[in-house]
């Protein structure tokens, strides 16, 4: 059963998926359609599933589920999963490389290898002001205070020492 994002407790798990590149109006359009379809329909062992979404600057798509309400189990963390990698496919992105690292230039997001982002902080290309995403956050809570932070607030901030 699909809800309003807003409406889900801090505590409702989530996954951030983080495309290489921005989507077009026509893929974002075709993914927010097939991602509500689906969260429409999900479910786990033939219970409803109380979930939402949000796309976020036409780059990241944030599935969310109330686990309160019905917890998720390994085979519908794996439906949702296989949905995330028919996007993948039939659009042309990349959205499941872990190693792949999304920093803010100004208003730019820019999306790089885990190495060019080390090569970065060498160079003080980023800092620990930059403005980072962190696609680790588990919660809705999390997402809404620690998804987009310095990097000195997040998991990046091991690139900096010294």
């Amino acid at each position: 059963m699909i809800v309003n994002f807003d409406s889900l407790e801090n505590s409702a798990r989530v996954w951030v998926y983080q495309a290489n590149r921005e989507f077009s109006a026509n893929e974002e359009e075709e993914i927010v359609t097939k991602v509500k379809n689906f969260i429409a329909t999900w479910k786990v062992h033939g219970k409803d599933l109380k979930a939402s979404y949000q796309i976020k600057y036409h780059q990241f798509i944030v599935v969310a589920v109330d686990e309160d309400f019905n917890e998720v189990s390994g085979c519908s963390i794996d439906a949702s999963v296989n949905l995330i990698l028919q996007l993948e496919q039939s659009l042309k992105l990349d959205l499941t490389n872990k190693l792949n690292i999304s920093f803010k230039d100004n208003n730019n997001i820019n999306v790089v290898s885990l190495l060019d982002f080390k090569n970065f902080v060498k160079q003080q290309k980023i800092t620990e002001n930059t403005v980072v995403f962190n696609n680790m956050v588990a919660t809705k809570g999390d997402f809404e205070s620690q998804w987009e932070v310095s990097a000195i607030n997040s998991w990046h901030k091991r690139f900096f020492v010294q």
